[in-house]
């Protein structure tokens, strides 16, 4: 009998293996973990919504699941919760988000555009005439910030007025649209929706520059997953390019998927969205004196530390 040594048996015995190893089908691919982004029915979210209904966000590799949301209280509350990772917000509720203790910051500006518009048939069309009266808005977000800002800027002390909050943005469009708001601020497309019911505006956004609008990531995504929300910021750009190249092709997008009032499929002027970049610190600081101010800020936060543009380089 040939003795075989123990050197030729390990040898087989790997052969063996490698052959089972080689044979057997391969595993079947991780499938990428979901980035879930809030977001509100506004011009800021257009971008996400195109980047998401074109398959952009899947050809950057990504899984994005877009969870819509009617309150700027219940987005904010599910971004602290866990339940989403990244919420199209505003500079007020980053630091309302820092003074509370939750680790998020503004990863990019966005770009919407707000107005105050008075309700049809009431006579008012200058920022002078609402002195007393009581105005629509979603209290500690850009839009009461917008409403100080433009009455200011008019020449009208903010006190003057009295805000009245309305969280869901329908509803506040409706209330004026009906008569029982005088005046109401709405974020685009409805603020045009509102205009072409025949409700005047007063003053925009665009007239004073404001920039409070941004996408808001959860610290440990932005920790961890930092390519995927680089990849993510291209998606949106390639989408924000795309509506800017063309904007009538995505007039029927407006209303069909996106689900925006019916109006704006004709009269909607869109926004001029640009690359994603970080809002400018002097605006941080504006936003969070104006904060102090109102009494709604008493933690000391630097304008800095609300910032990570680490998945802005690069590409």
């Amino acid at each position: 009998m040939t003795r075989i040594s123990l050197r030729a048996l390990s040898l087989v015995a790997a052969a063996m293996i490698s052959h089972k190893a080689f044979c057997a089908p391969a595993a079947p691919p991780v499938p990428p973990a979901v980035i879930r982004v809030a977001v509100l029915p506004d011009a800021d979210s257009l971008p996400l919504l195109v980047a998401d209904a074109e398959g952009r966000f899947a050809a950057e590799g990504l899984s994005v699941r877009i969870v819509p949301f009617k309150t700027a209280v219940e987005r904010d509350a599910a971004l602290q919760a866990g339940a989403v990772d990244a919420a199209v917000s505003d500079l007020l509720a980053a630091a309302l988000a820092a003074q509370a203790g939750f680790e998020v910051r503004v990863a990019s500006l966005t770009d919407g555009r707000y107005g105050i518009v008075s309700a049809p048939g009431s006579g008012i069309t200058e920022a002078s005439q609402l002195a007393g009266l009581s105005i629509g808005i979603s209290t500690n977000t850009i839009i009461e910030y917008a409403v100080d800002s433009l009455l200011r800027r008019s020449g009208l002390a903010p006190q003057s007025i009295r805000a009245l909050a309305v969280p869901r943005i329908p509803v506040r469009m409706e209330l004026l649209l009906a008569g029982q708001l005088k005046a109401a601020c709405l974020p685009e497309p409805l603020l045009t929706a509102a205009r072409m019911r025949g409700a005047p505006l007063i003053a925009a956004s665009d007239d004073a520059g404001l920039h409070a609008g941004v996408l808001l990531f959860s610290k440990a995504v932005l920790d961890g997953r930092g390519s995927e929300v680089a990849a993510f910021f291209r998606a949106y750009w390639k989408a924000a390019q795309a509506i800017n190249a063309n904007n009538e092709a995505y007039r029927d997008f407006l209303v069909d998927k996106a689900g925006f009032p019916e109006e704006t499929r004709a009269s909607y002027k869109f926004v001029r969205y640009e690359r994603p970049r970080l809002p400018a610190e002097k605006d941080i600081s504006d936003v969070l004196a104006w904060m102090r101010l109102k009494g709604i800020l008493t933690a000391r936060i630097e304008p800095a530390s609300l910032l990570d543009g680490r998945a802005l380089t690069g590409w």
